[in-house]
């Protein structure tokens, strides 16, 4: 499946780039008319007749559109579609047909057969539009489904409201004086970098008894593939860098969900994480926090559940007194309390920060900008 929607992708590809090396005033092909030669292409290779046929037909939708944004775009940022490795490219295809749920634990997929799930009951009222099956680097095998489900029922209203303030710490600051940490990965980083040591190692070994067997021209030289030490260190490397993926995906869920249902408005500071990421002593603590992904769980579930989160600018938040608004300058990130000079009340500094963040997205506040409501 997912070396032949790989191979249609090449073709297609293959046979736009010699039309727009020709002659760049040819008309160019739609999905319409690329789906049009997918059929004396079956002729040709018999073998993706075993896919399903609606995988096929997205890829020339995929095409398609790759080929319009090049030529929509104006500042020269997006280039050519490229083709596909089979290297690089991570195993995946989707399909539109239709998916069945056959039975109490088992879905029925076009020419792959019964998958067996715990998600049937939950898949009965929704309708299913497009599902993904991808392979995964520990091995496993990934079904997602896109759906059209019902709108779910907004959140009673508790009339509260909140500032937050992230840091690297402790992950999410509250106006009213609660923490909440961030996620510990470091139980997985470290067994990443272990097997990620033996992983390279043995790559490296690997490597150099293929390219004995290739200089002694041995009859049946060896792969990489069949080394088996070498697949297993990947597969474990892979293993726990999954894990700390799901895990901290899960906590910024149960957080989130916590923050909206507590409360009505949600006000956060707009930060450029991409920037501050530039900081090598605080990129990879960055990361791990995840800010963009906790900012955008709360987009889209203060949206669903009818809550209203406000983004406000992030400027000088830490350096003016949340009691009387004096700025007392800027101050270096070792100082996590002080006092403020003009009226003398002692803050910490995040607290403060979190503070101000809501003074800022109140009605009567400056810099106000309400994404979802």
């Amino acid at each position: 499946m997912f070396g032949n929607d790989r191979f249609v992708w090449n073709r297609m590809l293959d046979m736009m780039n010699e039309r727009y090396k020709n002659n760049k005033d040819l008309p160019f092909l739609s999905k319409f008319k690329l789906n049009y030669l997918l059929k004396p292409l079956k002729k040709e290779y018999p073998f993706l007749k075993n896919s399903d046929s609606s995988s096929l037909q997205l890829v020339n939708e995929f095409l398609n559109q790759s080929w319009k944004n090049f030529f929509k775009d104006k500042t020269g940022t997006v280039g050519k579609p490229r083709f596909h490795s089979r290297r690089y490219l991570k195993p995946s295809y989707t399909g539109k047909s239709i998916v069945k749920i056959a039975g109490r634990r088992y879905l029925y997929l076009p020419k792959l057969g019964y998958i067996k799930t715990s998600k049937t009951g939950v898949l009965k009222d929704v309708k299913i539009k497009r599902y993904t099956v991808s392979l995964e680097p520990t091995g496993k095998y990934y079904l997602s489904i896109q759906a059209e489900v019902k709108e779910a029922e907004k959140l009673k209203k508790t009339g509260r409201q909140v500032g937050i303030d992230v840091g690297v710490a402790d992950l999410a600051i509250l106006s009213n004086g609660l923490k909440y940490p961030s996620f510990d990965a470091s139980y997985f980083e470290k067994q990443s970098r272990i097997w990620q040591c033996k992983y390279s190692r043995r790559r490296h070994l690997a490597y150099l008894l293929c390219e004995q067997d290739k200089n002694q021209k041995v009859l049946n030289p060896r792969s990489l593939e069949s080394f088996s030490n070498w697949q297993r260190a990947r597969k474990l490397k892979a293993s726990y860098q999954k894990k700390a993926a799901n895990k901290r995906k899960d906590y910024l869920h149960k957080l989130t969900t916590h923050l909206v249902r507590q409360y009505d408005v949600i006000a956060i500071e707009d930060l450029k994480v991409k920037n501050l990421q530039k900081n090598h002593c605080l990129a990879k603590a960055i990361a791990n926090a995840s800010w963009s992904m906790f900012r955008q769980m709360l987009e889209y579930k203060c949206e669903r559940y009818g809550k209203e989160l406000i983004v406000i600018n992030p400027k000088n938040t830490s350096r003016i007194c949340s009691k009387c608004g004096f700025n007392s300058g800027a101050k270096s990130l070792e100082i996590r309390e002080w006092t403020c000079s003009n009226c003398q009340v002692h803050h910490d500094r995040d607290i403060n920060a979190a503070v101000n963040i809501l003074h800022k997205a109140m009605p009567n506040g400056q810099e106000l900008a309400v994404v979802n409501s």
